[in-house]
């Protein structure tokens, strides 16, 4: 009798304790942040999907954003392959050399809205970019891009090509260091987050940006004039990835729930992010005093006359990569009007 009761007590403390286990075992992902952890895109981009991630795999899986990133801005591509952290975004023209396709969505006048260039962009790399595999050993949950490039200055304004003769102007690698060569600066290639310190010290006269980033980076003490420019200057090419290893690990529900929320998903909550920072940094600069001009329609063209040496260039880069680059720079494009016209 006394076994009896024995084995039944250790039989329902056993279902209890079974009872009390997760129907999966958790998984904590870690992601790596190299920006301000207040800035909008981290509140409004990065935070929502880590809750997204967790709600669709009904918390299986969980992001814990580190308190300090795990490498440099550039370093984040090895260290996210390597294992060193799980998720990470960062910049892949940060690595020069390293991708050439994804610069499709960095050429000049890609449009005026951050989400609809983002969910295209996202498209576009699924059907013509993807398959030559850049970003071996990541698994890319999402592609994406910021607001329209602008022109920021600390001391002189650019309203012609002409006034660009002289600048030495922070650019952050890819597309954008071309265009600063075809546009006659001198380009300073540095990570966003150095933006400050080089403006301050006077090593750099002004830099290329999106708007928004004038509030990430707090410059707006420091620049004082700005030139807006339709459609865009350049855009710049994000990747939101994840240790490939660490991804395939994942039970296959899991990975499907991550990527539920990611690619367009996230490229889209990523750009309404990017447009309405870039909206905000507009009032805030003009609040500051800082002359904002919109280039004229001659400014412009000699933008698109300068620059086209790099657009071409650019094509014929992917072509050797076997990808028909002027269908891609066609199709994204368009893609980016239907997206915009459709909100």
């Amino acid at each position: 009798m006394k076994l009896a009761r024995r084995i039944a007590l250790t039989a329902a403390v056993a279902a209890a304790c079974l009872a009390a286990v997760p129907a999966g075992a958790q998984t904590t992902l870690s992601m790596s942040v190299w920006i301000p952890q207040q800035a909008p895109f981290v509140q409004h981009a990065l935070v929502p999907w880590a809750k997204q991630v967790e709600e669709a795999t009904a918390g299986r899986v969980r992001v814990n954003m580190l308190p300090k990133a795990v490498a440099t801005p550039p370093g984040h591509i090895d260290a996210i392959r390597d294992g060193v952290a799980d998720v990470a975004f960062t910049v892949q023209g940060y690595t020069p050399g390293r991708f050439v396709l994804t610069k499709v969505v960095e050429l000049p006048f890609g449009g005026e809205s951050a989400e609809a260039l983002s969910v295209a962009y996202q498209r576009i790399h699924d059907r013509f970019l993807a398959k030559a595999n850049e970003h071996q050993g990541l698994k890319v949950l999402s592609v994406f891009t910021h607001g329209p490039g602008a022109v920021f200055t600390a001391r002189k304004p650019v309203a012609r090509l002409e006034d660009f003769a002289g600048l030495k102007i922070r650019t952050g690698g890819g597309v954008v260091n071309d265009l600063g060569v075809a546009l006659g600066v001198t380009g300073l290639m540095k990570p966003a987050n150095e933006s400050y310190e080089i403006l301050s010290s006077g090593l750099a006269d002004g830099v290329f940006f999106a708007r928004e980033s004038i509030l990430t980076f707090k410059l707006g003490g420091l620049v004082k004039h700005a030139t807006l420019i339709p459609g865009g200057m350049f855009n710049t090419s994000f990747v939101l990835m994840m240790n490939e290893a660490r991804f395939n690990a994942l039970p296959a529900a899991d990975q499907a729930a991550i990527m539920k929320v990611s690619g367009e998903s996230f490229g889209r909550m990523a750009g309404r992010s990017f447009d309405s920072s870039d909206a905000k940094a507009v009032e805030t600069m003009r609040a500051a005093g800082v002359e904002i001009r919109t280039a004229d329609a001659a400014f412009v063209e000699q933008i698109r006359k300068a620059t086209e040496p790099v657009v071409n260039a650019w094509i014929a880069d992917a072509g050797k990569k076997g990808v028909d680059g002027k269908a891609a720079i066609e199709a994204l494009r368009a893609e980016s009007r239907r997206v915009a016209t459709a909100r």
